[in-house]
């Protein structure tokens, strides 16, 4: 028999001489089906070129076994791998993930969840763009009863979930680590004051410096982004105030690079005339030079966590409890930021390339 993109139970309930619902228990593994029967089912399902219509499942059953997943790119390391952790715990959880991306777009974000909404996602996973500053859209999740989870860029919301990682403590560290190694001078490209990684980050930043008494300088505090672009600008800004610092702390990796490709335009050197380290790795890493230190995120962890916290939240809509779990990070020290001049905080500290 030729196969139809529009094979239904009735179908193989007549080709087998059996009744729709039998049909559908089998396709289920419902246990008031014999195994013979449902291995038949499914053999003569297959045969025909049967497909589950998800649309009317989710109209008897209430649930679209979906997750929507609204972030702000997919381009870099960090967004990249944090999705694949969610696809996977998802799929062992026998849910299917919708994926938008919203380009740091805030309207976009708006109409992607607008969409997700209307596809009946059982629940939303969302990191906002870097122009998110109004929440209505999100109170209108939560009136429709939608359980919502935010991942590394997070919104205040009452009643939501979120995954971070140390974003300050993680910033402290690499602060510290650069001042016991020498540098005094130290710039800080930040992202966004308003959104929560760029002002935890700047938060980190400030604890460091003053905890080891050392001054912030304000023109080496450049609020711009958190990708290439804001890296690029920032260092410009820096280098053509004839004032450069010894060292620089990116908020992000794309900020990082967009340093690494203004500092060879203007014929220096890292770590040579200039220092860096970032918040946020990458599998790119390898293919830069020198390579650059980092502060670590758990991508497998968090995309792994939000999913949890999610699928929890559908199971026990009711009694379900809002939690904020934050990650700890960690200092992968490669190429830059390991050694400088004669100071009494200088350590000897290993180096993982």
């Amino acid at each position: 028999m030729e196969k139809s993109a529009h094979i239904t139970l009735d179908d193989i309930a007549k080709k087998l001489g059996v009744s729709k619902v039998t049909v559908s228990k089998a396709l289920r593994g419902h246990p008031d089906i014999s195994k013979e029967t449902t291995k038949l089912v499914k053999k003569v399902a297959e045969e025909l070129g049967y497909t589950p219509n998800y649309m009317a499942r989710n109209l008897s059953s209430k649930r679209s076994n979906t997750i929507g997943v609204v972030v702000p790119k997919i381009a870099h390391f960090f967004f990249g791998a944090v999705i694949e952790s969610i696809y996977d715990t998802a799929f062992h959880n026998n849910y299917e993930i919708i994926l938008t991306v919203s380009q740091e777009n805030a309207e976009r974000e708006i109409k992607h969840l607008e969409s997700l909404l209307a596809m009946r996602v059982d629940g939303l996973i969302v990191s906002i763009t870097q122009q998110t500053r109004d929440t209505s859209v999100y109170e209108k999740v939560k009136r429709q009863g939608i359980p919502l989870t935010f991942i590394d860029r997070v919104l205040d919301i009452p009643g939501t979930s979120s995954v971070t990682v140390d974003d300050r403590g993680g910033t402290f560290q690499a602060i510290e680590h650069a001042i016991k190694h020498g540098y005094t001078k130290i710039a800080h490209l930040a992202g966004f004051p308003e959104i929560n990684i760029g002002l935890r980050r700047y938060q980190g930043f400030e604890d460091a410096m003053k905890q080891y008494n050392l001054p912030i300088n304000s023109d080496w505090v450049i609020y711009g982004g958190f990708g290439e672009e804001a890296g690029y600008r920032g260092f410009m800004k820096l280098y053509n105030s004839n004032n450069l610092p010894e060292f620089i702390f990116a908020v992000t990796y794309p900020v990082a690079l967009g340093v690494y490709a203004a500092v060879e335009e203007v014929g220096l050197k890292i770590p040579d005339d200039i220092d860096i380290m970032c918040f946020g790795n990458s599998d790119v890493n390898r293919f830069i030079s020198p390579s650059l230190s980092c502060v670590n995120q758990p991508t497998e962890q968090l995309g792994k966590t939000a999913v949890e916290l999610i699928l929890d939240q559908i199971k026990n809509i009711d009694n379900f409890v809002p939690q904020h779990i934050e990650v700890p990070t960690s200092l992968l020290l490669r190429e830059t930021c390991t050694t400088r001049g004669d100071n009494p905080f200088r350590k000897i500290m290993s180096i993982e390339i």
